[in-house]
């Protein structure tokens, strides 16, 4: 075969992600000259759909665009609409928000870390072969994810699409005594979640850089999770030598386009027309330095470097420690909110309907969630925008495999099995949430004659 030929490889069906896609790369001798993210599920037309509805209606509705993840849609939700009617949740409400997020966060990042992401380091084709090897490892990681669970259905409802989260609040808030049994479980879970971030990051990760900009919310004093400012750390190429700079939310649409590709029903977004990374990784960079003592400390041991000193982890692979010292945080987080909770005087405020567009956003699983709610006078939804984690990524994660590739075939002479192994493992190291990403399709329609 020619050196300059032209040939393409195409995946089967990805697997150990979310959601339905195949990965194309176009070679040219042995220079990757394309790499697609090709994502196939049909997509689900959420926004359309929302317009119409009644403003109290798109925290429930959206929490079905993810089962993995609906507490970040319903938030985000409650958090947009709010914005819109002029309604702030302070005090024990909102601190029964950040405990349910934070039940989010445990269930979900266990489950890729367990179940999807740690087959790849220790040489497993799934969590099954993993569970015979490591029975012990595999037997932890269920527990900690039930420990998640069991928080969002005791706020929730129920542990999958809650139904007790309603604008100002929950139906239902719980008393002190019924929080009691999620302690017991979480303090287990603590000792839990710290084996996981030992046992990770014993790993062997692969040298490899995302040279992109990172986005995440930011909250001064704390890790954010349900609130903060869309912050951005430049990727260490950029020209202009910007330093680290945050941008009002009510403008994330000026800053954040998403846009169509063609080999795709997801669409696909950019930050100030360029490619970003939002997710573990950036949060890791804008926020770690909020972390408690003990967690940077044990970030540091892992090879994360200080991230009170500002140290930045830009290897994708290992991310996985990044999402393993979050799930530790969310386990001490969730402590100490059940420590000094207080059962609030009402369950939750009134939000009165009024015509204004709102913004919200809050720190998914995988990244950053913005909506966008424009509500008439009757507080009926005229319009709504979604930007999931997984739009924000798939730029950047297609590059990712570009370059992990490309350095594979300079290094030596893989073979096609070898370098879909590598393209399926640079793509799960971001967690992609495929389903969350088709929530929209723009249709063109040409008729000519």
């Amino acid at each position: 075969m020619s050196a300059n030929a032209e040939r393409e490889l195409a995946l089967g069906a990805l697997t150990r992600v979310e959601g339905q896609g195949t990965l194309r790369l176009r070679l040219r001798g042995r220079q990757i000259v394309g790499s697609e993210l090709s994502i196939y599920e049909p997509p689900r037309f959420f926004e359309a759909f929302l317009r119409g509805r009644a403003y109290t209606d798109p925290p429930d509705i959206t929490s079905r665009v993810c089962g993995i993840c609906p507490v970040a849609y319903q938030m985000s939700a409650c958090r947009a609409l709010e914005d819109a009617c002029g309604v702030t949740v302070e005090g024990p409400l909102a601190a029964l928000r950040r405990l349910l997020y934070c039940g989010e966060w445990i269930e979900s990042q266990t489950l890729h870390i367990y179940l999807l992401h740690a087959p790849d380091f220790l040489g497993c084709t799934d969590v099954t072969e993993l569970s015979r090897r490591s029975t012990a490892d595999v037997e932890r990681g269920l527990r900690l994810k039930q420990a998640g669970n069991a928080i969002v259905e005791q706020l929730g409802g129920r542990s999958i699409h809650p139904i007790n989260v309603r604008l100002g609040g929950f139906h239902r808030v719980p008393a002190p005594t019924e929080l009691r049994p999620l302690a017991e479980s979480l303090r287990r879970a603590r000792d839990d979640a710290e084996a996981t971030v030992r046992w990770v990051a014993g790993f062997d990760f692969p040298e490899a850089t995302s040279a992109h900009d990172l986005l995440a919310l930011a909250e001064p004093g704390t890790y954010a999770i349900e609130s903060g400012t869309p912050t951005v750390i430049p990727a260490p190429d950029d020209e202009d030598r910007r330093p680290p700079h945050s941008f009002p939310l009510s403008t994330f649409c000026e800053h954040v386009s998403e846009h169509q590709v063609p080999y795709s029903t997801a669409l696909q977004a950019r930050l100030d027309g360029r490619r970003h990374l939002t997710g573990s990784l950036a949060r890791f960079g804008v926020s770690g330095r909020w972390l408690p003592a003990e967690i940077r400390s044990l970030a540091r041991e892992s090879g994360l470097g200080d991230p009170g000193e500002g140290a930045v982890c830009r290897n994708p692979f290992r991310s996985i420690i990044v999402r393993a010292l979050e799930v530790l945080y969310a386990v001490q987080e969730a402590l100490r909110i059940i420590d000094e909770y207080e059962e609030p005087p009402v369950p939750h405020l009134d939000v009165p309907h009024r015509a204004a567009t709102g913004h919200g956003a809050t720190e998914a699983p995988r990244g950053l969630l913005y909506h966008r709610y424009v509500l008439d006078a009757a507080g009926t939804v005229t319009d709504a925008v979604l930007v999931p984690p997984t739009s924000q990524n798939q730029g950047a994660i297609e590059e990712d495999v570009r370059r992990v590739l490309q350095e594979s075939l300079a290094e030596g002479e893989p073979t096609d099995e070898e370098l879909a192994e590598l393209s399926e493992r640079a793509i799960r190291n971001h967690d992609p949430c495929i389903s969350c990403a088709t929530h929209f399709l723009r249709l063109s329609v040409r008729q000519e004659g």
